[in-house]
């Protein structure tokens, strides 16, 4: 899954004529016109240069292979976004749109069933050789073929094939109009024929891959670190939609097995910058010699990005989690006030459902063109998703404190047959114990999962804490062996084919899919169809806000927490930004894009206050297709 970040960027309008444009928009106008200098965003003047030294995520203890895009094995951190271009990609100040890249322009057919791309002439490979409309149709059908993640062929199922019109133009032809499809194309990896050649793609390991990226890989040391060499004669270097891009000569992303160790060589200036998730390092820890000097800096960056749906999941194919009444009695025993209040410092928000700070979030109960939607598959829809939107159980209220939702949990556990046994342990009808399995990569996941595991014990449920290393915990979801997990699924203001990934019945069995909580339901199927297939807005803000509504009333995912900024801390004299911050971005893959390194001298720590950084509101009208994300295991604060 974790490969489609670029093949996810991008979601697309049907357009009714045939046009050629340097960029492809949804729903509205291209923000930039043709012939535009630079993104806005950025400083087109950014010296090249220097290194930035990263950490990566750590539940990525490791890595054993240079390809992203098979199944077995895990590749470096940020090895995609660097080493391969796209046909279009996308800009971090605009809702729903991508420019040109590897393509010079895009033109989609008056019915709708084919988009033609026209590959720039000067785009070449790391190897040289050019960039031709055979890489790219080579790229697709190894992507949709038997070897690679199996999100790419639910992406990529109404893509009915490739078609070289000449060497440098390529036509993408659809099974059926799909509003989606032009970019969802426009945003898959270009790779050149030449990377394993000969070779199955499964067994394309530890050869470099060929792409046409601003960066290669340099030296590398195997459960340590990996450094990305800048290509100086980058092909896109002067290009408008990577001005001011990419501006470091190295970015070197170094691997800690240990969150203590992890954070102390941050502390001790041994890598530059990391995003903090967890409320309490922020709060409590993020402090010393370094910060009061001013070197190290903490900035809070607001954004405009949609809340995601961070979510504990609960894995459907299990016998005792496939009552809905269960899901729902074990979301009611979080407390998430509490934990916000006492362990998270305040800083958190609760998720709601799939589309927070969107256009397609539910709200109130649903309106006509929902219900026309919902009616026909009454018979699959939970009754409550035909009333008031879903929020989740609360316990700061006197008539919704934990007592209250603790009593009614009990009640739908006796309703769905559970009755308390021996060891005051909820039994079924066979005796069987209601005992259930948390996982998680890391033991630091206990802190967060312990006051739940509490609470649910008060009525007679046991949910046992099991941390195991991130191999073992990455193949277990790939084989869908957990009972419940925790999860932090990327939000988008233009869900598309991805959902039938994520929930889509089809996707339940195939291993390694995005469809971690095994949903199987004919009306989630319809209505992801619908979302996916309307041209007119209206229409595709319906099917959204009841696809919504049948998800979050179904307890698939009891929501867990988001924050409206991202917590980076950096090393500010080695370090400079742009003075503009984009609304929709991510935080250290905007550092990785736009920042650069400051000459060796110390600026006065007084310019670096965090407290005069740019921030944007949090509420946006809009947001871009660019920060659609797959699923990633959550990591609790």
């Amino acid at each position: 899954m974790r490969p489609l970040l670029t093949a996810l960027a991008f979601t697309a309008c049907l357009l009714p004529p045939a046009w050629a444009a340097h960029g492809y928009a949804l729903w509205g106008e291209l923000k930039y016109p043709p012939g535009f200098a630079h993104f806005d965003y950025v400083n087109p003047a950014a010296p090249k240069g220097g290194e930035l030294r990263l950490v990566s995520n750590l539940r990525v203890s490791t890595f054993d292979k240079y390809n992203p895009f098979t199944i077995k094995g895990s590749a470096p951190a940020y090895l995609g976004a660097l080493m391969f271009d796209t046909l279009l990609t996308g800009a971090l100040d605009e809702s729903g749109s991508a420019y040109g890249l590897l393509a010079e322009d895009v033109q989609v057919a008056p019915d709708g069933l084919s988009a033609t791309f026209r590959l720039r002439p000067q785009a070449r490979f790391h190897n040289g050789n050019p960039v031709l409309a055979r890489d790219v149709k080579h790229s697709f059908e190894t992507l949709a073929g038997p070897h690679t993640l199996p999100g790419y062929k639910t992406l990529l199922a109404d893509v009915a094939g490739v078609d070289v019109l000449d060497a440098r133009t390529v036509r993408f032809r659809f099974r059926q109009p799909n509003r989606e499809l032009p970019l969802t194309v426009g945003g898959l990896p270009v790779f050149s024929h030449q990377w394993g050649q000969g070779k199955p793609f499964d067994q394309v390991v530890m050869e470099p891959p060929i792409g046409s990226g601003p960066y290669t890989i340099g030296p590398v040391k195997f459960g340590k670190d990996i450094t990305y060499v800048r290509q100086p004669g980058y092909w896109a270097r002067d290009l408008n939609v990577r001005r001011g891009s990419f501006n470091f000569d190295r970015i070197t992303v170094r691997i800690y097995r240990d969150h203590t160790a992890r954070l102390e060589a941050f502390k001790a200036g041994e890598f530059d910058l990391m995003t903090v998730y967890s409320a309490g390092d922020w709060a409590r820890r993020m402090h010393g010699k370094r910060f009061a000097t001013g070197e190290l800096v903490k900035g809070e960056f607001r954004h405009r990005l949609p809340t995601g749906f961070q979510s504990y999941v609960l894995n459907t194919r299990r016998p005792l989690l496939q009552d809905a009444r269960v899901r729902e009695a074990l979301g009611l025993a979080i407390d998430y006030e509490w934990m916000n209040r006492r362990m998270f410092y305040g800083s958190y928000s609760r998720v709601h459902g799939l589309f927070g700070h969107t256009e397609c979030a539910a709200t109130g109960t649903p309106d006509d063109a929902q219900l026309a939607l919902m009616a026909p598959l009454r018979a699959h829809i939970p009754p409550a998703a035909f009333g008031p939107a879903y929020t989740p159980p609360r316990t700061d209220g006197h008539e919704n404190g934990l007592r209250e939702n603790l009593r009614r949990a009990q009640k739908l556990l006796h309703e769905a047959g559970w009755r308390l046994g021996e060891g005051q342990v909820l039994r079924n009808a066979q005796g069987q114990p209601l005992a259930l399995e948390y996982l998680d990569s890391a033991e630091a996941g206990m802190r967060t999962v312990g006051p739940w595991i509490r609470n649910l014990e008060k009525i007679g449920v046991r949910l046992q804490f099991r941390p195991v290393d991130f191999a073992l915990y990455q193949q277990r979801l790939q084989k869908f062996d957990f009972d419940i997990v925790s999860i932090a699924y990327g939000g988008t203001h233009n869900p598309g084919q991805e959902y039938a990934d994520l929930f889509g019945s089809r996707a339940a069995d195939v291993e390694d899919s995005g469809n971690l909580a095994g949903v199987r339901n004919p009306a989630v199927d319809a209505l992801i169809a619908r979302m996916v297939a309307v041209s007119a807005q209206p229409d595709f803000l319906a099917a959204c806000r009841a696809l919504e509504r049948v998800i979050t009333h179904s307890h698939y995912l009891l929501p867990q927490w988001y924050s409206a900024a991202h917590r980076m801390a950096y090393n500010a004299w080695r370090l400079q930004q742009p003075a503009a911050t984009p609304a929709y971005f991510e935080g250290t893959a905007w550092a990785i894009e736009t920042w650069w390194a400051r000459p060796q001298t110390r600026p006065s720590p007084v310019a670096h206050n965090p407290a005069s950084l740019p921030t944007h509101d949090l509420l946006p009208p809009a947001a871009p297709a660019s920060e659609a994300l797959p699923p990633m295991p959550g990591t609790p604060p």
